[in-house]
């Protein structure tokens, strides 16, 4: 008998959203029909991004089907997060999957002279943890809210628990994309909405790793499996904006030479990066596999993919836990009429 499985991904339409989708439907039964419910902040964009996931599959042959939902959702608005919420709990029973790719990174610039001096002094460091990125600091969104605190961690969280019945009744796989940079320095705990942050994009993925060791208990209570992971160092489509063709070149060249010199991290390519999120998501006995590691996406010096797992390192988990549940409480408050 065909079965059916539903996957929500929170940024479909970006490089490594589109290899998630991809390696998913590699990975699944091909027997089962899947439905992805594909996500941006336009209709248009929605519209694109199902049609890419429907172009880059189009030479998987499965018996089963794969169908494209799209939908309308900001993560930096609560409104929007709650009515996208609302028509998820009224068309879909269950949920299997859920995938938040939110990856907003507000990236202001590069500092060029820096970029040359890294590259030329720490040239790992320069394409594994570069400080010449410029992020913007002190953005707030409409809802007053760190905007990228709520573009990456608190729109996905909040998310999560509306659609508590969904995911339990479909023994559903939760995977947060982390990063390899999600590390201490880049959180202050006196500044959990990253408003005065140098380093936004960094602090909101230590953010995740800090959550996950904080709720997949609970959520395993009820039937949901929280994982988190990294997919290593890509070429992501966010910071090849800043780049004309010859940087990017470039920087390819130097994410080659590194992973030859023994970066196991530098994964480049968006469907090596997509590894280790579908790896974790399609656990075959997920009581088994530890939820309190990060799960990697990474490569040999030749290019060879494999999952390095990770330990989180756990200061301040209950902290920022008890932060963001407390303004989850305080917007299912202000929600509760929408």
């Amino acid at each position: 008998m065909t079965s059916n499985k539903v996957a929500v991904i929170l940024g479909a339409n970006s490089n490594l959203g589109l290899n998630i989708a991809l390696r998913l439907v590699e990975n699944e039964d091909p027997e089962v029909n899947i439905t992805f419910i594909v996500t941006s902040r336009t209709e248009a964009r929605a519209e694109e991004a199902s049609k890419k996931i429907e172009d880059i599959i189009k030479n998987v042959e499965r018996p089963g089907k794969v169908n494209c939902d799209p939908f309308v959702v900001d993560l930096t608005s609560m409104e929007s997060v709650k009515k996208f919420a609302n028509n998820l709990n009224s068309k879909y029973k269950e949920i299997n999957y859920l995938f938040n790719n939110a990856a907003l990174g507000l990236c202001d610039g590069i500092n060029w002279g820096r970029a040359v001096w890294e590259v030329c002094t720490n040239p790992k460091k320069a394409v594994t943890d570069p400080s010449y990125r410029i992020q913007k600091k002190g953005a707030k969104s409409d809802d007053g809210m760190g905007y990228v605190f709520q573009a990456n961690v608190f729109g996905a969280y909040f998310l999560i628990h509306e659609l508590i019945a969904p995911l339990s009744k479909g023994n559903a796989s939760v995977v947060w994309i982390s990063s390899l940079c999600s590390t201490s320095k880049y959180l202050s705990l006196s500044d959990i909405e990253l408003i005065n942050s140098d380093r936004p994009y960094d602090g909101s993925k230590r953010i995740v790793d800090l959550l996950q060791l904080a709720t997949y208990k609970e959520l395993k209570s009820k039937g949901i499996y929280q994982y988190v992971v990294q997919p290593g160092i890509f070429i992501s489509q966010s910071f090849s904006q800043q780049l004309n063709i010859f940087t990017y070149w470039a920087m390819f060249l130097l994410f080659k030479l590194v992973r030859y010199w023994g970066s196991f991290w530098h994964t480049i390519d968006g469907y090596k990066a997509a590894n280790s999120a579908v790896y974790a998501a399609t656990f075959v006995d997920k009581d088994f596999e530890r939820q309190d590691l990060k799960y990697g996406s990474a490569t040999y010096n030749d290019g060879a993919e494999y999952i390095k797992p990770q330990e989180i390192e756990g200061t301040g988990k209950d902290l920022v836990y008890k932060y963001v549940e407390s303004k989850r409480l305080e917007w299912e408050n202000k929600l509760k009429d929408k």
